[in-house]
């Protein structure tokens, strides 16, 4: 964290397709020597600075932390004054910057570049009927309907999208709630494809080739003010059980807490949210989820595993 918030710009490259996101490689500690941003990204040097509004990208790094999930990609708040970056970088304003993680898996189709796996919903629920990977189920990692991806993991991913209400990954239709007029999936006409789940696919779901039976998460903004009303519950389902710790930690009821002092390490994010004041209700709302989804686990009497290793 102190590296991506502190280490001075060397180059920036634009990323295809993706407009408004630099990558840039940073400084390494004591290193004066010129600089190769392809060296460097596969040195793990490099981030990528997005929007200012992708800031709540920080707050979900720190709940995968406060939650044991170690998942998400370190992020930190920054205000840039590099002469290398472009104005609208450099005005004053903050913006994530997120490490860029070297071995990520990308799928060679220019259109789907977003996923280390081509897979639909309808694999997706068929994968978790499977138990891919577990003691107790005979599908093999990697031998369809499984991916190389252990079940657990999507546990992980269905209890962290769900408090963050990242719709992106597993409901880029929005399917699961009645979306407003001016929402992405009703402006490009998808939520229409709702009627045939055939049609449907699952978005960055992504793995690093050294560690391919783990997810790894990324774009997870999410949407804080998305009201409490119109929660997506379809994000849950087909899931069986939930994480251990994760779970410990929504009934501590400590969640708020461990996210303040968690998040007042950075303090660029910590001031551009306006303090205390400012994170006391977005952290509320967080909270409020947590309750929620521990009143879905009771009800559908869902199993808490303990965390493996992974």
């Amino acid at each position: 964290m102190k590296w991506l918030a502190n280490s001075e710009v060397v180059t920036k490259t634009r990323i295809p397709a993706h407009g408004q996101i630099l990558r840039v490689s940073l400084l390494a500690s004591q290193d004066t020597s010129p600089s190769d941003p392809k060296q460097d990204c596969s040195d793990g040097l490099c981030g990528l600075i997005k929007r200012p509004s992708d800031l709540y990208e920080v707050l979900a790094f720190h709940l995968d932390r406060v939650l044991g999930l170690n998942r998400s990609l370190p992020a930190v708040a920054r205000k840039f004054n590099s002469p290398l970056l472009p104005y609208k970088y450099t005005n004053g304003a903050a913006r994530p910057i997120i490490w860029w993680v070297p071995d990520i898996q990308h799928l060679d189709d220019a259109n789907n570049d977003q996923n280390s796996f081509a897979v639909g919903w309808l694999q997706y629920q068929s994968l978790l009927q499977q138990r891919c990977g577990m003691a107790d189920s005979s599908a093999a990692l990697g031998i369809a309907p499984c991916l190389s991806v252990l079940h657990t993991e999507w546990a992980k991913l269905a209890l962290f999208d769900f408090l963050l209400q990242v719709h992106d990954r597993l409901d880029r239709y929005c399917c699961g709630f009645q979306p407003d007029p001016a929402e992405p999936c009703m402006e490009e006409m998808l939520h229409d494809k709702c009627r045939n789940p055939a049609e449907l696919v699952l978005v960055h779901i992504l793995i690093q080739g050294s560690e391919p039976s783990r997810l790894v998460f990324i774009d997870n903004a999410g949407r804080p003010h998305h009201p409490e009303a119109k929660l997506n519950f379809r994000l849950l389902e087909g899931i069986d059980g939930f994480p251990e710790t994760a779970v410990s930690v929504l009934k501590s009821g400590c969640l708020e807490n461990m996210l303040l002092k968690s998040l007042y390490m950075d303090q660029e994010f910590w001031e551009s949210q306006g303090g205390y004041q400012g994170l006391r209700h977005l952290l509320q709302v967080i909270n409020r989820r947590g309750q929620i989804l521990l009143q879905y686990i009771q009800e559908h009497n869902l199993t808490i595993f303990k965390d493996s290793s992974l």
